[in-house]
């Protein structure tokens, strides 16, 4: 598979209609990427085309990532339209389920897990195969993490444990992509000001059980973070990034 696209750097970013992917879509339209944008929802992709003021770099491909087929469709779709992929910017997923968990629906903790993790897995196995056969080989992944990969808010077993899971993923593929010149790493956000985090300026639950407002950081910076490692050369990798409100609980939270 040889590049048609020579002079230009490809990226997907999935969940590029809102949020920290639509952040990430313009950063990267911003700086001269050609960039397939992946969503559900194809009227915020078309949006986020026409804002960048690029949109002749911009490729708006709606994509349900926990359909392996749509999958396989945005990647070929890409490198039919740009000739390769250097970068995929693993982002798409939901939040949890509302009311409390041993509520829930068994159907409910799966449509979490198929998005975050099932999803995340078959944007990174397309990505594979596409990085090792093209000319010049290899490219970069950026998981979306949370620093709920990490650290877990109240009745969040279903967020939480997949991006847990998304942290095993990124240490595996980071491990299986030195052959092909693959360089993974993972983006770990903080209360960035999204339609998903909003909330938290209205007040939140905290581990001791009282609610609290907690501060939010613009989320164009998380765009700017992402921008930062993508454009690293592939013999360097940030392998975790944290990103986040600087006073937001999470050092010693709880």
């Amino acid at each position: 598979m040889s590049s048609t696209n020579p002079s230009g750097r490809v990226a997907i970013v999935t969940g590029a209609g809102t949020g920290i992917g639509r952040a990430a879509a313009l950063a990267l339209l911003g700086d001269g990427w050609h960039v397939a944008l992946a969503g559900r929802r194809p009227e915020p992709l078309k949006a986020v085309a026409d804002e960048s003021g690029a949109a002749a770099r911009a490729l708006a491909v709606p994509t349900d990532v926990a359909d392996p087929a749509s999958v396989e469709a945005l990647f070929k779709a890409t490198v039919a339209r740009f000739g390769r992929v250097d970068l995929l910017f693993n982002n798409a997923g939901v939040g949890n389920p509302p009311g409390p968990f041993e509520d829930w629906k068994p159907e409910d903790w799966k449509a979490v897990v198929d998005i975050n993790l099932s999803g995340m897995f078959y944007c990174i196995q397309h990505a594979f195969r596409v990085m090792k056969a093209q000319t010049p080989r290899g490219g970069r992944i950026i998981n979306n993490g949370s620093i709920s990969a990490s650290a877990p808010r109240p009745n969040s077993p279903a967020y939480t444990s997949t991006k847990h899971a998304v942290q095993g993923l990124t240490k595996t593929a980071s491990l299986d992509g030195r052959k092909y010149d693959i360089a993974v790493g993972q983006i770990d956000v903080g209360n960035a000001m999204t339609e998903l985090a909003s909330k938290m300026a209205k007040g939140v639950p905290q581990a001791n059980g009282e609610i609290a407002i907690e501060p939010l950081m613009d989320v164009s910076v998380v765009g700017q973070s992402v921008l930062y490692m993508a454009n690293l050369p592939l013999e360097a990798n940030v392998l975790f990034h944290t990103v986040m409100a600087t006073k937001m609980p999470f050092v010693g939270r709880g």
